[in-house]
């Protein structure tokens, strides 16, 4: 039947709902769509023992790396049947008949096509059973009923103990929720009776809906304690690619049958684990980006790099958008392939994406790739006007900052990485050049946005990740050559933004007077990116103890307790907060060390 979405009460659920008649289902897409042959399974395995329904052989398939499984029949006559049945509430319903095939004449056997096991665009977690007629109707068990991160549900809780949200009260008990050090939760009721219960409610949709995560673990207190406490849950399920769940503890009290729950909250084992999970709540793994900003995706891309882990999803990323894409798939403007378009600042954010996956995982193919996008860049450097510079756009129509930055800072990345360059070197050499005497940076050691037709500095607004750019550019030429004086400009940039694009000492984009648009969310996390390179890189103090800054004032001021982080770090009203911020704080924590 379709799944009827249930939102479970405080109380406790209610009975199942019989399953009936089944309609078609939505066909869900994850690697691949609903309905794959699985002789393209990447793998086969046989998660749970056959089923022998009146002398058939009913099996139900998985293949992990695909998140898809199937169903078959053997040892059958013509006109027996299988399918799957998939239920996104736990089991009390479900989509029913999906795929069914008949066993055709002279066979003995059959199979259906293949079906994802979760939906993670959607934030639902499913289950699948293989089914079968043959003279008389039976299932197999529901498969990966338990979610497994660190460990599985109902685990003991680990070492560790973080409560992210203040207690409920009840009646006088206090309704907890703890995280170990692993990120699992459990739930304790304290300072009640016997009869008092407790237990854990986990969403995948940041708290909206629950239908297969309501009253996990629930326990009751026993005659003669004044509390009890659940077993341990998982918040993330990597086999489902489900990232960012999120849980609440609840309890009734047995005097009043009253209940009452905690707010909703996510693990962060550390900073950049919690933020680094909500960012991947947003990406979308079958179109493997952020929907839906193409060059703010290849920084979201960076910083998951940065942060390490992930690896299966960069690469899906670099997979599946390597391919040309019309106009309005990916971007307003066509996406030649390659990642290069019209827009030469978006093809050099692609190019400093993969260098990051390739610093991450030492695939050439990434580096390889970045060398591509370079040279599409470097296509567009001119002598002709303004003695030099990347031009912004296919057109040619302006030199500005942010693709100055970009190109410097990517031909100066791959002479590092590329064993026995000169030319990119000599490219890098010759950009850093132009790019200190273009009159881009002001009297104040500030980065203006460009160049006039003239080719003096446009006075327009100081973008934080202009900045950032600059210094990330000059700082990797000075690694190239040795030369002191790039370093020194790096400096120069970073000494200036500390003390004129701060307010009380935190980061602040001069948009967020007023409200900053989509691309505006990310420039902080780009300016922090190079700046917490120059940190490390230089061993300063005090470039240590600014980095330290931004992210502990935006863990405590600019985050809630699902990990969200909005565009204002000092968490100042109104507060923008997106993937395109999260993207931009996790980059700040990472900044931090």
């Amino acid at each position: 039947m379709r799944t009827l979405l249930v939102l479970l009460l405080v109380f406790g659920s209610p009975a199942p709902i019989p399953a009936t008649a089944a309609t078609t289902a939505a066909a869900v897409c994850v690697t691949s769509c609903d309905t794959l042959d699985p002789s393209r399974a990447a793998r086969e395995s046989f998660p749970l023992p056959y089923k022998v329904l009146n002398g058939r052989v009913l099996r139900l398939h998985a293949s992990d790396p695909d998140g898809m499984a199937w169903a078959s029949i053997d040892n059958g006559v013509p006109g027996d049947a299988v399918w799957l049945d998939r239920s996104w509430d736990g089991g009390a319903t479900w989509e029913g008949l999906l795929g069914k095939a008949s066993v055709p004449g002279s066979w003995t056997g059959t199979r259906t096509l293949m079906y994802n096991l979760t939906d993670p665009a959607h934030h639902r977690r499913g289950l699948v059973r293989a089914c079968g007629d043959a003279q008389g109707v039976g299932c197999t068990a529901w498969i990966y009923p338990d979610v497994c991160d660190s460990a599985c549900d109902r685990s003991a809780p680990g070492a560790g103990d973080s409560q992210p949200v203040a207690p409920a009260t009840l009646f006088g008990r206090a309704i907890r929720l703890h995280f170990d050090g692993h990120g699992l939760a459990w739930a304790g009721i304290e300072a009640g009776g016997a009869g008092d219960e407790i237990w854990l409610d986990r969403s995948w949709d940041a708290g909206a809906s629950w239908p297969d995560g309501s009253s996990l673990g629930r326990t009751s207190t026993p005659a003669g304690a004044a509390g009890t406490h659940t077993t341990a849950f998982a918040t993330r399920d990597p086999r489902g690619r489900l990232y960012g769940g999120a849980v609440r503890a609840c309890g009734r009290e047995a005097t009043h049958a009253q209940g009452g729950c905690t707010a909703w909250a996510r693990p962060a084992t550390t900073r950049a684990a919690g933020a680094l999970d909500a960012l991947m709540w947003s990406s979308e793994p079958y179109t493997a980006w952020w929907p839906s900003s193409w060059w703010n995706s290849a920084v979201a891309v960076t910083a998951v790099a940065d942060a390490g882990g992930f690896e299966s999803a960069l690469a899906r990323t670099f997979d599946v958008n390597r391919v040309a894409f019309p106009a309005g798939a990916r971007s307003s403007d066509p996406i030649d392939g390659h990642f290069v378009s019209r827009a030469i600042d978006d093809s050099a954010w692609w190019g400093l994406a993969w260098l990051a996956v390739y610093d991450r995982t030492h695939d050439a193919r990434y580096l390889t790739e970045a060398t591509t996008i370079a040279n599409y860049v470097q296509g567009f450097w001119d002598t002709g006007t303004c003695g030099g510079g990347v031009w912004w756009d296919r057109e040619r129509t302006y030199k500005n900052a942010v693709t100055a930055g970009l190109h410097l800072r990517l031909t100066a990345s791959l002479h590092l990485r590329i064993a026995g360059d000169t030319l990119w070197g000599q490219r890098a050499r010759t950009a850093g050049d132009w790019y200190l005497g273009s009159g881009m940076v002001n009297a104040s050691g500030l980065v203006n946005d460009g160049l006039t037709s003239s080719c003096a500095n446009n006075g327009q607004t100081v973008w934080t990740y202009n900045q950032g750019l600059g210094i990330g550019g000059l700082l990797e030429l000075w690694r190239g050559t040795g030369v002191q004086s790039y370093l020194d400009a790096a400096k120069r940039l970073a000494d200036a933004a500390m003390t004129r694009l701060t307010s009380g000492g935190v980061l602040a984009e001069s948009c967020e007077t007023g409200s900053c648009d989509d691309n505006q969310k990310q420039f902080k996390g780009i300016f922090m990116r190079y700046f917490g390179d120059l940190a490390t890189a230089t061993g300063s103090a005090a470039y240590r103890a600014f980095a330290r800054k931004q992210a502990d004032a935006l863990w405590a001021g600019d985050r809630d307790p699902l990990n969200r982080i909005g565009l204002r770090w000092t968490g100042a009203t109104p507060n923008a907060a997106d993937w395109r911020t999260q993207a931009s704080g996790l980059e700040a924590v990472l900044a931090a060390g």
